[in-house]
């Protein structure tokens, strides 16, 4: 018996002569039963399979009963080879749009030979559904700090050995301290950062300037959206808005003066009514296609990610295409947003999801990552490592006035969380 490379489907004819000559051996290997065995050890490999040799001495000890049984582990273990990829140096990654380094993973899978599968999201609702169904198929994932309390507490996360984490002593303490306190995690044993920023408005400033006159720039950049004199005023150049319940209804509690993390629904149908005079001028509901929409003049307006808006701005000045996009903290204040990086508890590949962690937070990794995503990073020494054009980003180093203004993230209990989405799907629908 031997195992090669060559597809036998059928007996030769010579094995079909030796059978014909030996009834009692057909009761194990009959046409019909090599027909049902090949179909399920043969075909299954495209590269590799067992046969019977040519010699008919060699097939005769193969149907006796113990070199059967080898002739039948010799096939599984050929189809197993053909068929089973080797996963151990296998990552598998679920990340944000656009938020990753233009040479991180290429780097990370030259460096330890491990492939890195990476697939994005563009709403923590996404992310967190795939968690909450079990059997992710990720490694690594990257949900928003109140998020992942939920994650926490629901024991979709796995617990961390940070000493399995070489480079954790680069991560930045204070960012630490607000994954424990805004993700619910006193002892950091469950989220690591990954990038953060503010949720803010951000424009188009010549289309808005030129929408609004002869109305100056309002004082507080949130009556561009909340006030229907400016929003109907914008809604020509074209105002988007986050796809995201949580993040809208926080801005709106917000402006009324209500507290972002309310859970009456007084409060709540105060925003929705905020809400439902801005939606007739709204034109996109989107988390991250505004960036390019932005940058090419299709939007004026909208609401979203402090960081997005700096791609925004940096995409549309290497097309020279004269948009001047800017995004600030609105003089009344801004919500905090801090993304995390965790390993869900159906992870298969722990170890290789430590040495990336441990990769993420060289100082070198992180610079790759912030010159290409424009938010701020957990890795202080990667700050020198920047290029000056970045350095000199709005919104990318905040003086203490600025940080002042910034409001960080709190989770709501589930019941909020289901009221803001059903308010929410009203409003994307219209109603």
């Amino acid at each position: 018996m031997k195992c090669n490379n060559r597809r036998r489907d059928r007996p030769t004819p010579d094995n079909a002569a030796y059978l014909s000559k030996n009834p009692k051996r057909t009761s194990f290997l009959d046409f019909s039963a090599w027909n049902s065995f090949s179909s399920v050890s043969f075909l299954t490999s495209q590269a590799t399979s067992c046969s019977f040799a040519e010699d008919t001495n060699v097939t005769e000890r193969i149907l006796d009963s113990t070199h059967r049984a080898i002739f039948l582990i010799c096939c599984a273990l050929s189809a197993g080879q053909a068929s089973a990829v080797d996963d151990s140096n296998v990552l598998n990654v679920y990340n944000w749009s656009d938020y990753i380094g233009e040479d991180t993973i290429r780097n990370f899978e030259k460096e330890t030979g491990i492939k890195v599968n990476y697939d994005t999201f563009d709403t923590n609702e996404a992310l967190h559904a795939k968690l909450r169904a079990g059997h992710t198929g990720y490694d690594i994932v990257v949900p928003s700090v109140q998020w992942a309390k939920r994650q926490i507490d629901g024991h979709l996360l796995f617990k961390l050995d940070k000493s399995k984490i070489t480079t954790y002593s680069n991560v930045d303490r204070w960012l630490m301290g607000e994954l424990a306190v805004a993700g619910g995690d006193p002892g950091n044993d469950y989220l690591m950062p990954w990038l953060w920023g503010f949720v803010t408005v951000g424009m188009n400033v010549d289309k808005v300037n030129a929408a609004l006159a002869p109305l100056p720039m309002p004082e507080d950049t949130w009556d561009l959206l909340f006030k229907p004199e400016y929003s109907s005023r914008l809604k020509a150049c074209g105002i988007s808005v986050l796809n995201s319940g949580e993040r809208v209804f926080e801005a709106a509690l917000h402006y009324l003066g209500l507290e972002r993390n309310s859970t009456k629904r007084a409060d709540h149908d105060a925003a929705a009514a905020l809400l439902a005079k801005l939606r007739p001028n709204v034109r996109i509901i989107s988390s991250s296609g505004y960036m390019n929409e932005l940058a090419d003049g299709s939007l004026c307006v909208a609401l979203g990610y402090s960081g997005d808006f700096s791609v925004a701005s940096a995409r549309a000045k290497a097309a020279h295409n004269a948009q001047k996009i800017l995004a600030v903290i609105p003089r009344s204040g801004a919500a905090l947003s801090f993304d995390s990086m965790a390993i869900p508890a159906d992870a298969q590949h722990v170890e290789n999801a430590y040495k990336w962690m441990s990769y993420i937070y060289r100082p070198e990794v992180q610079a790759g990552i912030v010159n290409k995503v424009l938010y701020p990073g957990p890795v202080r020494a990667a700050d020198k490592m920047l290029s000056a054009e970045v350095r000199s980003t709005p919104g990318l180093f905040l003086t203490p006035d600025e940080m002042a203004r910034l409001e960080p993230p709190r989770a709501v209990p589930d019941e909020t969380l289901r009221m803001r989405t059903r308010l929410f799907t009203a409003f994307k629908s219209g109603q």
